[in-house]
């Protein structure tokens, strides 16, 4: 039995799309004005996008994080960021609110996350980090949903 062609959403549906990705611009403004640099931006897009399990994000995200300075160590790292000493305590607090963001609780973020996350953002960080996280996840939905094809990519030719 085969399995019925997926229907690609952006493409189906370019309009809801296009204001998808309208917002996402707001919010990259917003964050932009919060004084949130590139790498903790990309950072924090990458690890909801890999507790989302969206392997398109997390390929693009890995690419502009890596572009923002972010090294194949720290990439590599970044499932384990509990137990690794490589992320600043801003990053850190970026991914527990990511985490709550992704698993987002029945009665919202916990206490406990917000007065951290609160001690170490000021409420601009903290507004802009959680709308970079709402629209992310607004876009791992629509891939992982959608299952966006990831192909390998072409490997250099070993030297000879």
């Amino acid at each position: 039995m085969t399995s019925p062609r997926r229907v690609h959403l952006s493409r189906a549906a370019r309009p809801a799309y296009d204001a998808l990705n309208a917002f996402s611009q707001t919010v990259g403004a917003l964050v932009a004005e919060a004084g949130i640099d590139e790498r903790l931006k990309e950072l924090v897009q990458l690890h909801a996008s890999q507790l989302n399990g969206c392997a398109y994000c997390v390929r693009v995200h890995a690419d502009r994080a890596v572009a923002a300075g972010v090294t194949a160590d720290e990439i590599a790292q970044l499932p384990v960021w509990r137990e690794s000493g490589v992320f600043t305590e801003r990053e850190r607090a970026a991914f527990e609110l990511a985490e709550s963001h992704v698993f987002l609780p029945e009665d919202g973020i916990p206490d406990d996350v917000y007065d951290r996350v609160g001690g170490i953002f000021t409420e601009q960080e903290y507004v802009a980090v959680s709308w970079l996280l709402v629209a992310i996840n607004a876009f791992n939905r629509v891939t992982v949903a959608g299952r966006y094809p990831v192909p390998p990519r072409a490997r250099p030719e070993a030297a000879e």
